[in-house]
């Protein structure tokens, strides 16, 4: 039974030695249930259980005619070259499924799915980043306002994702310092990057309206905000105190998707989605960009400023240089003046 834990039958399996409570058969009715418990007694993020249930789902879904206590590396390996050949998938998308469906096999199922290295993988190819110039942010930026206005300006002039900026709170922002405090980013790590001096008197002036909004949430006794596990096991209290509340919270408050309390909570990304898209309209930008469309210029208009790539790669918190380097590939493009022999027909 693939080294499965426990006995099983054609309904369902016994989940990974690793999960907590007593062991319960796992089933094609149960399965969500299961993966949900484990990825939270672990700790991960809602949007990354989100993924992975997704991911999960598209899995059986495929093998619809296939028990649950069946289901085996081979049928991995034919899903995950169905995305790479039939749905002709990136390759970042074919790995985030592997990751998914490999965690569900470990921990959920119990059972060591292999590292399918005959798999199809999907073709890595290498873009170059959409990058506007600095004229075109200027001109986004111009027909921006607000919160967003705030957000988006903060993003280039940081280098920020799209979640690293909605997911700020209090203290990540060190005014005093000049200094933003980037946590738990791509890769989990943290960083530090400087707080635009353009900005400064404006992030001022939001966090004197964030403090007012706190005293009110205290006043009306709300529950405090939403806090990684083990923060609200060490501090129980921290949900309440200013430091911990979101630097960019809603207006409105919601129901907590895991706890059900309704408690104030950061913004959605798709506010910033939909706000650059529209900002994008209205300044006749007749390029597709998004939020990171921001962050690739900012690092972009780095380069053309001469900034060394080792000191870049530390603001966008890269891995490796190679990754950051393409940069250089756009900067190099974008001031290259060949010209065309099209353009040198009328000098013969």
């Amino acid at each position: 039974m693939d080294g499965a834990t426990g006995a099983a039958s054609t309904s369902g399996v016994s989940p990974a030695a690793g999960s907590t409570g007593a062991a319960v058969s796992v089933s094609r009715q149960n399965w969500q249930n299961a993966l949900s418990t484990a990825l939270r007694v672990r700790h991960y993020a809602l949007r990354t259980e989100n993924t992975y249930r997704q991911w999960v789902r598209q899995l059986l879904d495929f093998h619809a005619d296939v028990p649950l206590a069946d289901l085996g590396e081979a049928h991995v390996q034919r899903f995950l070259e169905h995305l790479a050949v039939g749905r002709n998938v990136a390759a970042s998308t074919q790995n985030q499924s592997f990751s998914a469906i490999l965690f569900f096999f470990t921990h959920v199922l119990g059972r060591d799915l292999g590292e399918l290295h005959d798999t199809v993988r999907a073709k890595r190819g290498r873009k170059m980043p959409v990058v506007m110039d600095r004229s075109e942010v200027r001109r986004v930026l111009q027909v921006t306002e607000g919160t967003s206005g705030l957000m988006l300006r903060l993003m280039y002039g940081a280098g920020l994702r799209l979640m690293e900026c909605v997911r700020l709170r209090v203290t990540d922002v060190d005014l005093a310092r000049g200094l933003i405090a980037v946590r738990a980013g791509k890769g989990d790590k943290d960083r530090s990057v400087p707080i635009p001096v353009a900005l400064s008197e404006t992030l001022g002036e939001h966090l004197k309206r964030l403090r007012g909004l706190h005293e009110v949430d205290r006043i009306n006794s709300l529950p405090g905000v939403y806090l990684p596990h083990a923060l609200e096991t060490k501090y129980p209290n921290a949900g309440i105190e200013f430091a911990w509340q979101w630097f960019f919270p809603t207006k409105n408050l919601q129901n907590d998707p895991r706890s059900g309390l309704r408690r104030r909570h950061h913004l959605h990304k798709n506010t910033l989605s939909v706000a650059i898209k529209q900002a994008a309209r209205f300044a006749r930008i007749e390029k597709s960009i998004s939020c990171h469309t921001l962050r690739h210029s900012y690092a972009t208009h780095l380069v053309e400023d001469g900034v060394d790539l080792r000191s870049i790669q530390e603001l966008l918190g890269h891995k490796s240089i190679e990754t950051t380097m393409i940069y250089t590939h756009v900067a190099k493009a974008a001031s290259r003046r060949v010209h065309s022999p099209l353009d040198r027909m009328d000098d013969d």
